[in-house]
């Protein structure tokens, strides 16, 4: 109801401004235009939405708020436009004004969506009409030499929502794979890799990464253990910082074969990125310390260029720094992430030039991007309006309530989780089947289950508040009753069989023959026409779990829909107006599961 509340809340607005004109006016040279409240109803028996903007009122104006409101009202009344969007206002408590749309505009809007791709979603442009400004989301980031683990899964499914969300609304969006690919560790894995698999660098594929995160903790033993070993790999990490050819190839074949396996998560996930490795940003980083030396913020510390924080502090009541070049004068994780930032929001060809740029990351490193935040700020690197967001999120734990582990301890492979979620929707899917009496091909039995497993998997994490540690349970993501993929998916599985029976409703549907007379189909529209708000919600605040909660509410108020109102039983006239609330149901859940990285299935 997006458009519908626009133009409601531009009504009331100007009722405002005609039932008290001196007051409008002083609030608008006050740079704070007077603000009608106006919001979705609480319940539904007072209607679709309330204005509440009467209460804050009655000070400066020196008048009860019900007066107020019934001023507001009689200039509502007086308006057209109003009298053929909504019913008779009505006035309750000190001063809410209960407003309740039009039968026939409401059936007007269900019309059009069902014409419309885009269910009434509307894209977004830029200043004057020109395109939107890029937005930068960046997310996953694993780094080389290790395999995904359990703790790349919300990064990676959180991250690819939030793109698909802003590109649906018209966003140009470069998903960014900020991939740890550069530091003193390749020194480490270099020098291994020349030592014990010299092949490696004249042999392709001579590594694999199975054999690599072992190597990887092979490597890191002999660093901890030989003082030797240590020496030689600090004198590598001068070799490629410097352009060593050997080195650089070896370097290269780590990155190679750790970027193959990512990609074979990531097709699997149905997920689009585009690598850009902490390397990409280290021609930049000198430049970072001499805008910075440039701007008056570089102080030097025991040796260190750092920048003080404002307003944070340590346990010694001290201001924190934030260093930028350490000691022996190389750089660190805080100067990348301000070289990128940098370049993410100059503008091209220099640089992104974007105007949003959103960092999917634990909520562990809350305080690393706080800080740097501040110093790109000072800086002047972040461009007036444009937007710098952390969006963090909570751990993924066990049972127990603690950090997902194996029963070895070791962290989950993300490979082994995805392959265990498809085989537990495979058994599950073979059960019912067997229950059924239903026999179906091995093809259709490994496509449903692969759908099935891996849409729970993403919609367990996308379902939880991303802020939160969520619990991860298979038995609970995999059954087919409650905030679900599987229920989610049964609820468009049951309407296309309503299809398969004779009610598919083909081709464009006037409103005017449109007829709803049963609460349980008001309940319905209304909850449709919710999804472009919704939608609009979600790039906001970036918070996923408000479309799973919006889809489950759908489903729900679909099957009481259903179960208590006769759709291929009903008369004419009621079966084509059924029909259509069955079609913008089923197509209203595919686009939000695919806003999710959710594909749907037409049988299960």
């Amino acid at each position: 109801m997006l458009r519908l509340a626009q133009a409601l809340e531009a009504q009331l607005a100007a009722a405002l401004e005609r039932a008290f004109p001196e007051a409008a006016a002083a609030a608008r040279s006050a740079g704070s235009p007077l603000d009608p409240q106006l919001a979705p109803a609480s319940k539904p028996e007072f209607g679709d939405f309330q204005a509440n903007g009467a209460l804050p009122l009655a000070r400066p104006l020196k008048q009860p708020p019900r007066a107020i409101a019934t001023a507001i009202v009689a200039q509502l009344q007086a308006d057209p436009a109003f009298a053929e969007l909504c019913a008779e206002p009505q006035i309750a408590g000190p001063g809410f004004i209960n407003l309740t749309l039009r039968p026939q505009r409401l059936a007007a809007e269900v019309a059009e969506r069902l014409g419309d791709p885009r269910l009434g979603v509307p894209r977004v442009q830029g200043p004057g009409g020109k395109a939107p400004a890029p937005v930068v989301v960046d997310f996953s980031s694993p780094n080389i030499a290790k395999e995904m683990h359990v703790g790349h899964l919300r990064s990676t499914i959180i991250g690819d929502a939030l793109a698909r969300v802003l590109e649906f609304r018209g966003h140009p969006v470069l998903r960014l794979n900020h991939v740890g690919d550069w530091g003193t560790q390749f020194g480490m894995l270099i020098t291994h890799l020349k030592q014990v698999a010299p092949e490696a660098l004249t042999t392709a594929d001579a590594v694999d990464l199975g054999d690599l995160v072992a190597f990887y903790r092979e490597a890191k033993k002999r660093f901890d253990e030989d003082e030797a070993f240590q020496a030689i790999a600090r004198e590598e990490v001068v070799k490629l910082q410097g352009g060593d050819p050997v080195s650089l190839k070896a370097w290269g074949l780590l990155c190679d074969q750790s970027r193959r396996e990512f990609q074979k998560i990531y097709d699997r996930l149905d997920i689009q990125l585009r690598e850009r490795g902490e390397s990409f940003y280290n021609p930049y980083l000198e430049a970072v310390v001499a805008d910075l030396e440039a701007a008056g913020l570089l102080v030097t510390d025991a040796g260190a260029r750092c920048v003080f924080l404002e307003g944070v502090s340590g346990k010694d009541g001290q201001p924190l720094p934030v260093i930028v070049q350490k000691s022996d004068g190389g750089f660190n994780y805080a100067t990348t992430d301000l070289a990128a930032i940098r370049y993410r929001f100059a503008p091209p060809p220099v640089g992104d030039g974007a105007r949003r740029v959103i960092y999917v990351t634990d909520a562990g490193q809350a305080g690393h991007f706080a800080g740097v935040f501040q110093v790109a700020r000072r800086a002047a690197w972040v461009p007036q309006g444009a937007r710098l967001e952390h969006v963090p999120f909570g751990l993924v734990q066990g049972d127990d309530g603690k950090k997902l582990k194996t029963r070895a301890g070791d962290t989950v492979r993300l490979r082994d989780l995805l392959d265990e979620a498809v085989e537990r929707a495979e058994a599950d899917l073979r059960r019912r089947l067997e229950e059924e009496g239903r026999s179906e091909d091995e093809a259709f039995i490994a496509h449903v289950a692969t759908t099935v497993g891996l849409a729970a998997v993403k919609y367990a994490d996308l379902s939880q508040n991303r802020i939160t540690n969520y619990q991860f349970s298979f038995d609970r993501m995999l059954a087919l009753q409650g905030n679900t993929a599987p229920y989610l998916l049964y609820a468009v599985v049951r309407i296309a069989g309503i299809a398969r029976k004779g009610g598919d409703l083909e081709g464009a549907v006037e409103a005017s023959s449109l007829r709803f007379n049963e609460p349980q189909e008001w309940a319905l529209v209304r909850e449709l026409l919710k999804f472009d708000a919704v939608v609009a919600e979600v790039e906001e605040e970036l918070l996923p779990n408000r479309l799973c909660s919006y889809l489950f509410e759908l489903s729900q108020v679909f099957n009481r829909f259903y179960d208590q109102v006769p759709v291929l039983k009903a008369d004419p006239e009621a079966r084509l107006s059924r029909l259509a609330l069955c079609r913008l149901t089923a197509d209203t859940l595919r686009l939000g599961l695919g806003l999710l990285g959710i594909p749907t299935l037409e049988r299960m």
